[in-house]
């Protein structure tokens, strides 16, 4: 295995202290492990009975909390039957622990003892968490705004929680500036690591949907969804989702992969804009005031990657008013989910994609509603 920057094609040796390429580009990783249905750990009640797909050292340990294998709970959203994948219920109150646990069991395997990351509040939440269970120090930059609970969350893991005036991308910089100084930088945003870790999700949905068999000679199970809809800020769960399924198509366990519907709120939606544009990347936008505090990121990192991976799905990208979002953040606390605004978006936009959703529908809730102030909810 090896990382490989996707900009200028230089190859690294596998180290996951090393978060992006030289010249400034976003790193994958080649040579992974994929998906194989025989080598699914069925005792392991996490997602780590998917061990043999992540790309680790041999014998690293894993840092786990028993993150993964969240209920797909039935519901209806008016006359439309859906599916909701419970993120919010991982260890820390989101999809981000799926990433974390990943990251976290490479850096303690390569002996590291602090990090640093910048986060609106999940991410930084999870990495907290997840330093404690490792016995590492973690320092998390924050946008001064963020979320006092997100921010009390992550302080009551022991980590050190810098707030940093102005927007979200002022944290992202005040971290840099710490990696100048040698501490190792657990980027929830750069590491391609914590892909990995968030394909594990379109890996669980194979095993929870129902077998529906056309081709009994065939022997090929069509446990996939029609489509899946999830909030998208800088896209890691999205691109992850993509990645899991193509696994599964490989390993010839699905024929098709579900079409993907990314969610932005319309007051940061570079990501948005660049779909209705047709454009292939995204330019930046400024990070307007909304509700939706995941997703408010004005310049996302793997933007031309999200484009190109809706693109291939055969979904879309749109952006919703917050009105709407904290509309449908009610109407799904009344059916017994109380999520934050931001995992709201994904079950806000049904009402604008009904007519292109047809079959099984997955919604993929992120974050739970005890993470939001009481004022939004």
């Amino acid at each position: 295995m090896h990382l490989l920057c996707t900009r200028c094609q230089t190859n690294y040796p596998l180290d996951p202290c090393r978060f992006h390429c030289d010249c400034g580009g976003v790193l994958e990783i080649g040579g992974a492990p994929a998906y194989d249905p025989a080598q699914v750990d069925r005792d392991d009640l996490t997602l780590w009975r998917y061990r043999h797909a992540l790309p680790l050292p041999e014998g690293a340990k894993p840092v786990s909390l028993g993150e993964g294998m969240t209920p797909l709970v039935p519901a209806r959203w008016g006359d439309l039957p859906i599916l909701l994948k419970c993120e919010f219920l991982n260890p820390t109150g989101s999809f981000k622990d799926r990433g974390t646990t990943v990251l976290v069991t490479a850096l303690a395997a390569a002996g590291v003892e602090e990090v640093v990351e910048d986060s609106s509040g999940n991410a930084g939440a999870s990495l907290s968490a997840y330093a404690a269970r490792a016995g590492l120090r973690a320092t998390v930059y924050v946008p001064a705004h963020a979320s006092p609970v997100k921010q009390a969350q992550i302080e009551a893991y022991g980590a050190r929680v810098v707030p940093v005036p102005g927007p979200r991308a002022e944290a992202a910089r005040a971290v840099l500036e710490a990696v100048g100084w040698g501490a190792v930088y657990a980027s929830h945003v750069y590491h391609p690591l914590i892909l990995h870790g968030m394909k594990t999700a379109a890996f669980e949905l194979y095993e929870q949907l129902p077998s529906r068999i056309r081709d009994p000679e065939s022997r090929i199970h069509l446990r996939v969804p029609d489509a899946v809809v999830l909030p998208a800020g800088h896209g890691s769960l999205l691109l992850g989702l993509a990645r899991g399924f193509a696994e599964l198509r490989e390993a010839g366990c699905i024929q098709r992969a579900p079409r993907l519907f990314g969610v932005q709120a319309a007051p940061c939606a570079p990501l948005a804009g660049a779909w209705e544009r047709g454009a292939a990347d995204v330019e930046p936008v400024a990070e307007g005031e909304t509700v939706a505090e995941g997703v408010r990121i004005g310049a996302p990192v793997r933007g031309g990657t999200v484009l190109a991976a809706v693109r291939r799905s055969g979904g879309g990208i749109l952006a919703l008013p917050d009105e709407e979002t904290l509309a449908a953040q009610r109407r799904l606390a009344h059916l017994g989910f109380y999520v934050e605004p931001t995992s709201a978006l994904a079950v806000a936009a049904l009402d604008r994609l009904r007519d292109r959703l047809e079959g099984t529908v997955v919604v993929i809730l992120t974050g739970s509603g005890f993470k939001s102030p009481a004022t939004q909810s």
